[in-house]
């Protein structure tokens, strides 16, 4: 599925505003990463966007370029068995490994340029943006769509296909990867992929997508996820997070963000996006996002 393919579901005024990425490739622990790029060397502020478990960096693309302006510098990594990124051994990837590989690219990044980068993260993303600030401290601001934390029990209900599911599965999911955790599975047959949207047309395509919501992740990879140790909130200084969350979502609702941004020690700021579905194309949210997005990168460049 391609950049075009996702935009069209934007509303009309807002199609035509897409830049073309860059395809990049970045070699990390025998992976070959690719990196969707759109570079400006003379932008005062670069953007990392971080997809969930049901995207793609060509999914998600249109929002970048939306979120940001035409004076940003963009880049958008696809991680391990999602995108174009080439992966050895999908079976063995992690929810570990997509964290230490974020973290080694900001890194990587910050070490060839110095600019601010904020950390745009999607759905699942969200809760990666705010780890890998925490873990790397180079990180100037972090805005999520979802702070999902897997430690609550109703964010745990809401991602997972089947509530009950979600409420035993840090007790239940680990002793069964120990003995399958290398079983691959549609990814939509474990977490509610059906709510992906509030639009029936881009929920099938995202299920179908065989580069993000049609790809199947080890088992080890979703017992990762659900007993992950996050950095604590209370003790997280690392940037100042601002929370955009769907207002409408019928997968995540804001409730469990809403409470996980009230424990951070950073500066935070909570903006719900009117009438939006977890995937927020719908409006006033989405012009609303553009706007707060915008005003997080515009901060971070008046900061220098």
């Amino acid at each position: 599925m391609t950049a075009a393919a996702y935009a069209e579901f934007l509303p009309e005024n807002y199609r035509s505003a897409r830049r073309e990425p860059e395809s990049t490739w970045w070699e990390w622990r025998g992976r070959r990463v690719h990196i969707a790029r759109d570079r400006r060397p003379d932008a005062p502020v670069r953007v990392m966007g971080i997809h969930g478990a049901g995207g793609h960096s060509a999914a998600l693309w249109s929002f970048a370029c939306l979120a940001a302006d035409d004076d940003v510098d963009i880049l958008f990594p696809d991680m391990p068995v999602y995108g174009r990124t080439v992966e050895p051994h999908p079976s063995q990837v992690r929810y570990c490994d997509w964290i230490d590989l974020l973290c080694d690219l900001v890194a990587a990044e910050r070490a060839d340029d110095p600019r601010p980068l904020v950390l745009f993260g999607a759905s699942m993303g969200g809760m990666m943006a705010y780890e890998v600030a925490a873990r790397t401290g180079q990180v100037a601001a972090v805005v999520a769509t979802c702070l999902l934390d897997p430690g609550d029990p109703q964010g745990r209900v809401a991602a997972a296909r089947w509530g009950f599911a979600g409420k035993v599965a840090p007790s239940l999911l680990p002793p069964v990867a120990r003995v399958a955790g290398d079983l691959r599975l549609p990814i939509r047959w474990l977490v509610r992929m059906n709510r992906m949207s509030n639009d029936p047309d881009l929920t099938r395509m995202c299920e179908s997508d065989p580069l993000g919501g049609g790809v199947r992740i080890p088992l080890g990879f979703l017992a990762d996820w659900f007993t992950y140790p996050h950095a604590a909130p209370e003790d997280f200084t690392a940037a100042p997070v601002t929370l955009v969350h769907p207002a409408a979502d019928r997968w995540t609702p804001p409730e469990p963000s809403l409470r996980f941004l009230d424990r951070i020690s950073a500066p935070t700021q909570a903006v719900l996006l009117e009438n939006c579905g977890h995937w927020p194309i719908e409006e006033p949210g989405l012009t609303r996002l553009i706007a707060t997005t915008r005003a997080v990168i515009t901060g971070v460049a008046a900061q220098g």
